[in-house]
């Protein structure tokens, strides 16, 4: 199972774009809404999430994804469920993808020590350990970054790629005229 976390602010865009492209690709996405079902983003949109950060048990993701914006990376950095959720996917060498300032959390906890990573232009000071990159997307083993909002569409085809295939998401381009 992947799993979205969604916090009080997040950066729509960076949250739905991928969630839309990873489920068009049959990828079994479920939301985790951090402080429960109802969360609203940084642009006042409103989305249900699938589960409460109540519901969330630790399980072994496939993989975890982070959405940017603020304040929401700041209270995803600040969930116990966040960072338990990493912590797991780590042990279980999963992937995790953070874009825009939520590669941050990933620095702060010091996962992206001799990496290379991305991210909102300004945040690079908490990428602890990392390499930054000139790449709009990112990937260095089980860690993917993205620099922010305008890449949202090929985060998550980047994502849709590794689960379902370079061609897959090349076909997911080509249908929703990105190419």
């Amino acid at each position: 199972m992947i799993y979205l976390f969604l916090a009080e602010g997040f950066e729509e865009i960076e949250a739905l774009c991928p969630l839309d492209l990873m489920r068009r690709a049959g990828l079994s996405v479920a939301t985790v809404g951090i402080g429960g079902i109802s969360v609203t983003g940084a642009h006042g949109i409103t989305v249900q999430a699938d589960i409460a950060d109540m519901d969330y048990k630790d399980s072994i993701p496939e993989l975890i994804v982070l959405p940017g914006g603020m304040p929401g990376t700041l209270n995803l950095s600040h969930s116990p469920v966040v960072k338990s959720a990493i912590e797991c996917a780590v042990a279980a060498d999963s992937y995790i993808a953070a874009i825009c300032a939520a590669p941050s959390i990933l620095g702060e906890m010091g996962l992206l020590k001799g990496k290379e990573a991305i991210c909102f232009p300004g945040f690079e000071d908490r990428l602890t350990g990392a390499t930054i990159s000139s790449s709009r997307v990112v990937q260095d083993g089980k860690i993917i970054t993205a620099a922010g909002m305008g890449v949202a569409l090929e985060f998550g085809l980047s994502l849709v790629a590794l689960f379902c295939g370079a061609e897959r998401a090349e076909e997911l381009r080509h249908a929703v005229l990105a190419d």
